[in-house]
Order: C-alpha cells, then sequence, then structure tokens
C-alpha cells in the first residue's frame, strides 16, 4: 500500500469512528476542505509534515498515535 492510500485510509477511519464528516475535520482542524480531501482522493501524493501536524492537533492525537497503525507498518517506500 502507498503512504498516501494508507493516510486516506486513517482519516477515513477517523471520521468513521468520531462520527465526523471530511468537511467537519478540515474545519476541526484549520485546513481547507480541499486539502482535506486531496488527502483522501490520493491527490496530494506528499502533504506536508505541517498539514499532518493540524490535523492530529484538530484532532487531540500525537504524530505517533496517528502513525501507530497498522496501516503504516507495509507501505511502499515511493521515490
Amino acid at each position: 500500500m502507498k503512504i498516501c492510500e494508507a493516510m486516506s485510509k486513517k482519516l477515513l477511519k477517523i471520521c468513521d469512528e468520531r462520527g465526523i464528516s471530511v468537511n467537519k475535520l478540515a474545519n476541526i482542524c484549520c485546513l481547507t476542505q480541499s486539502t482535506v480531501q486531496n488527502i483522501i482522493e490520493c491527490n496530494s501524493v506528499n502533504p506536508k509534515l505541517l498539514t499532518i501536524v493540524r490535523i492530529c492537533d484538530g484532532l487531540n492525537m500525537t504524530l505517533e498515535e496517528f502513525f501507530s497503525d497498522e496501516l503504516f507498518s507495509n507501505i511502499d517506500r515511493e521515490d
């Protein structure tokens, strides 16, 4: 699995677990909906670390919590 696919699945999983929409996720993370949507649709293959930090801050989770998911254990290393 590519990193963008893992991030997409992780964000959708979080939205499902918390009962929030992608738009609500964007709002609580102080990001535009298009930024979050681009990550979810894998249009943003390599999102900035600051974007991921903002997502984690909005969700009250650490980067470690975000990435400590089985989804990220066997990702393809892309160039």
